[in-house]
């Protein structure tokens, strides 16, 4: 049994359906609820749920940002250069403009955040899996 597993219910909003419009950018299984998707907002807002060992691939924001506010469970981030943070409820990021990071789930427990993210995602290789089991020991 992995920890945290009432976040696969919902924390604050309902999981929503799997994500599977960018499941190519991901490791494993998310799980995405627009919350905020008004094409007059500059600014997207969704509930993302990673299910245990599930992150995504690093990618950058390019004319905007991410915000992202961690409701649940437990998880990492990390910034290119710079160590993995340790996420848990209450944790808030800030990614900057042309920063590339990743984030994601600890492998052996669910997480979820609010993602807060204006601008344009530009995808790029899948985290090392030496680095991300090397968070784990």
């Amino acid at each position: 049994m992995s920890k945290n597993e009432e976040v696969k219910k919902g924390v604050i909003f309902p999981i929503g359906d799997e994500n599977t419009a960018y499941a190519q950018y991901f490791v494993g299984q998310s799980y995405y609820n627009a919350l905020v998707a008004d094409p007059e907002v500059a600014v997207g807002v969704g509930n993302v749920t990673f299910e245990p060992g599930c992150r995504n691939n690093w990618h950058i924001h390019h004319d905007g940002y991410q915000i992202l506010l961690v409701t649940g469970g437990e998880g990492w981030y990390q910034e290119d250069g710079k160590p993995a943070q340790s996420l848990k409820p209450g944790d808030v990021i800030v990614t900057h403009d042309g920063v590339k990071h990743w984030h994601g789930a600890a492998k052996d427990s669910w997480f979820e955040h609010i993602a807060i993210t204006a601008g344009k995602p530009e995808w790029l290789e899948a985290v090392a899996e030496d680095l991300y089991e090397g968070l784990h020991q």
